[in-house]
């Protein structure tokens, strides 16, 4: 059995709505000014991490969401890469926040206590209302995984890597809600583990 290919794994930069700590989900918010500098600088970090493995033959694939294509563009462009020569795969797509896309926690719990109540016992099982739970996203990221190839660089969301390396064995569903994923760094996931560069 070959060994699984070399995840880097990229967080889009930084939205409005992610200064503001809104529930973000699948609404196509647009990166700001920060978010293109943390961008670019992905690519500055990808470069050092490329230069440790010449050989490898990479493949780059993006969510579809606007902020996460704008971040790979930026990144490949950094690198001197055609920008827009990368796959998109609706499997990377950020978690569905449903009817709470746009709200902070804060109003949420002023509007929804109870249901907010529910999400903080099982952050990993609950949906909000019209969206889906950590667990159901967490099976599609997975698919997405088993069907790499060969090493690749993916540009997605935090949500979906949370999802990702609960499959992976590398996090618990209890563990993986409560990480901080950063932007403006980059994931490498092989093997079982994952390392952080930024």
């Amino acid at each position: 059995m070959n060994p699984a290919p070399l995840l880097y794994y990229i967080r889009h930069g930084e939205t409005g709505w992610n200064r503001e700590s809104r529930l973000q989900g699948q609404r196509d918010i647009p990166m700001n000014a920060n978010g293109r500098a943390q961008a670019r600088a992905c690519g500055d970090i990808l470069r050092g991490l490329i230069a440790r493995e010449p050989e490898a033959e990479l493949d780059f694939v993006s969510s579809p969401l606007g902020r996460a294509r704008e971040t790979m563009e930026l990144a490949r462009a950094t690198l001197g890469l055609e920008p827009q020569s990368y796959r998109v795969d609706d499997r990377l797509t950020e978690v569905s926040f449903g009817e709470w896309e746009g709200f902070t926690l804060d109003e949420l719990r002023r509007r929804s206590p109870e249901a907010v109540a529910a999400r903080e016992r099982d952050k990993w099982g609950f949906a909000p209302p019209g969206a889906e739970s950590y667990a159901a996203m967490s099976q599609r990221v997975r698919g997405w995984y088993d069907s790499l190839q060969r090493d690749t660089v993916a540009v997605a969301h935090g949500g979906t890597l949370r999802g990702l390396i609960v499959q992976l064995g590398i996090y618990s569903s209890e563990e993986a809600p409560f990480l901080d994923i950063g932007q403006g760094v980059v994931y490498a996931i092989r093997g079982g583990s994952m390392s952080r560069y930024g």
